[in-house]
């Protein structure tokens, strides 16, 4: 089960563009609370605990509680708003959950294995990760804080695929329900790239040794004419 996560809100009763900034500008963030067949709750947020909340991995693809004067409520990440440039929470998006419904939400991949695996230790390749999360379906108690992925044994050019990842057998992953199609989130690849740019600095290298200086023949032509 994923970690739990705990979140003050506060009431928010201004609206529009010009209420948000107020609030912005006070270290406040607007954030709503829609779903479970309940009325929409506007609540704000205290900027430096949602940004350093954020910051977690595991906080965008775990059950929230959020508290506040109207009691507490439980909800996943739906949606993030940033500032274009800075970095700073504009708006939060909160889904309420339900105990007895199953919801769909990324989690994250951990890697593991990488080092010791045949095509990175013996042949050194490169580890390369394809995707980093995967979506998954399940009730709110069985969500996971992340699933693991063991390429302990890829060989070079081999590749783990979604069916390879451990999942606790009351977890879903959804591009894989209905036999769905398979795909790879991991490979190992070999370092054709670093090897070819040795090569040319090499021969590049090679070429300026060999080169005679044009302009100093000249130069010296004129003098002894």
């Amino acid at each position: 089960m994923s970690t739990q996560y705990n979140i003050q809100a506060f009431p928010r009763e201004g609206k529009g563009k010009s209420a948000s900034r107020g609030y912005r500008r006070n270290d406040q963030v607007p954030a709503v609370i829609y779903g479970a067949n309940k009325d929409n709750q506007n609540v704000l947020l205290n900027h430096n605990e949602i940004m350093h909340s954020l910051e977690a991995e595991g906080f965008q693809s775990a059950i929230i509680e959020i508290k506040s004067d109207k009691g507490t409520e439980q909800a996943i990440v739906r949606d993030v708003q940033m500032h274009p440039y800075k970095p700073r929470v504009m708006h939060v998006d909160f889904l309420r959950v339900s105990a007895t419904e199953k919801i769909k939400i990324e989690v994250p991949l951990h890697f593991i294995g990488g080092e010791e695996c045949p095509g990175v230790y013996n042949d050194g390749g490169i580890e390369s990760h394809l995707i980093n999360e995967v979506e998954v379906e399940c009730l709110p108690a069985d969500l996971p804080e992340y699933l693991e992925v063991d390429i302990s044994n890829l060989g070079m050019h081999e590749s783990a695929k979604l069916t390879d990842i451990k999942v606790p057998e009351s977890v879903t992953i959804t591009a894989l329900a209905h036999e769905g199609e398979d795909q790879p989130v991991a490979t190992i690849m070999a370092p054709q790239r670093e090897e070819i740019e040795e090569e040319e600095v090499e021969e590049d290298l090679e070429g300026v040794e060999g080169e005679t200086p044009e302009a100093d023949s000249d130069s010296d032509s004129e003098e002894e004419a």
